[in-house]
């Protein structure tokens, strides 16, 4: 004999297991509704791995600042600078034994160009314009790179000009000292 005392009558069991479903899937998207950060909270986690703004930007200025300090040492020990008149200023440098071809030292437009120049000048490196050429490099090429191989011939004439120069002064000076005496 059955006991149906604790039977549902006329299919109960059913309305509660769907209330069941319904209620689970009303609790998970109120508590997913919870996790979720507002804008604010958004921005705030951002700032707050990222840095602030404010700081990055100054931080970044001083970094730009040292690059361009440690750039400008480098300038005395380029063999040629390569100016597009007045606005940009790439100083190379080249060492048969380590690279296989020029490679930039130093490199700016406007204000940093001007100071190429004129640290060029006061350490006697030759200073050659070719506006083609300047502006190529300086587009293409970061410090501490070999230049394009499309400008090789056009650097090579202008390098064997500087060398040319190099030795014809320090010959003209050996003649000087010598004719001195």
């Amino acid at each position: 004999m059955e006991d149906d005392d604790h039977a549902w009558p006329d299919g109960g069991g059913l309305v509660y297991i769907a209330l069941a479903v319904i209620d689970f899937i009303y609790q998970r998207y109120e508590y997913e509704k919870k996790l979720k950060m507002t804008r604010r909270e958004v921005k705030d986690e951002r700032k707050q791995l990222e840095g602030d703004p404010l700081v990055r930007s100054r931080i970044r200025r001083q970094q730009m600042a040292i690059a361009r300090q440690r750039m400008m040492q480098d300038v005395p020990t380029a063999d040629v600078v390569i100016t597009n008149p007045t606005r940009i200023a790439v100083a190379l440098k080249y060492d048969q034994e380590e690279n296989d071809a020029p490679v930039l030292v130093a490199k700016g437009v406007e204000i940093v160009a001007k100071k190429i120049r004129e640290i060029a000048e006061e350490n006697d490196v030759p200073v050659v314009e070719n506006p083609p050429v300047a502006q190529i490099i300086w587009r293409q090429t970061e410090i501490g790179q070999e230049i394009p191989v499309e400008l090789y011939q056009a650097v090579a004439e202008i390098l064997a000009a500087v060398y040319r120069l190099k030795e014809n002064r320090s010959f003209s000076r050996l003649m000087f000292i010598r004719g001195g005496l």
